[in-house]
C-alpha cells in the first residue's frame, strides 16, 4: 500500500513540476540528454554492454537445457520414490551451479571481447595499459643501463 501511495504521489509531483517547467525547459532537458548520450566514450560503454549481454544470451540456454535433460534422468532411475526425489534434487543444485557458471563465463567473455574492441578502436597513445608497459620497459632499459656503467 505504501508503494502505490508513494507512486501517486510521485506522478503528481512529477506532472505539477512538469506541467510548471513548461515544454521549453523538456526540449532543453532532452537535447542535453542526446548530446550526453550520443558521446563516444558513453557509446562505447554502451556497444560493451550490448556485447556482454550478447555473450549470456547464448550461453544460458544451453545450460538449462542440459540441467533439464539431467534431472529428467535423475527422476525417472529406477528406486524408490524418495531415491529418486533425492536425486532429482541434487541433480537440481548440480543444474543450478552450471548455469550460474555458464552466466559468469559468459560474462566474463563479453567483458573480454568488449575490452578488445574498446582497445582496438582506441589510439595506442591513449590506451592505459600501453602507457603502463612503454613506462616499465624504459624503467628497465634505464636499469639495465645504469647497471652497466
Amino acid at each position: 500500500m505504501k508503494g502505490k501511495i508513494g507512486l501517486v504521489v510521485g506522478l503528481g509531483a512529477g506532472y505539477v513540476l512538469g506541467t510548471r517547467a513548461g515544454r521549453e525547459r523538456y526540449e532543453q532537458i532532452k537535447t542535453q540528454w542526446l548530446k550526453l548520450w550520443h558521446l563516444d566514450p558513453v557509446q562505447k560503454q554502451v556497444v560493451r554492454v550490448q556485447e556482454i549481454a550478447k555473450a549470456q544470451a547464448a550461453a544460458v540456454p544451453g545450460a538449462l537445457w542440459t540441467g533439464a535433460v539431467k534431472v529428467v534422468k535423475a527422476v525417472s532411475n529406477a528406486g524408490t520414490a524418495e531415491q529418486r526425489f533425492n536425486s532429482g534434487v541434487d541433480a537440481v543444485k548440480q543444474a543450478a551451479g552450471d548455469v550460474v557458471d555458464a552466466a559468469s563465463d559468459a560474462t566474463a567473455r563479453g567483458v573480454e571481447q568488449a575490452d578488445t574492441t574498446t582497445a582496438a578502436t582506441q589510439p595506442a597513445a591513449s590506451r592505459p595499459a600501453a602507457r603502463k608497459s612503454t613506462a616499465k620497459a624504459s624503467g628497465a632499459a634505464k636499469k639495465t643501463t645504469s647497471e652497466a656503467e
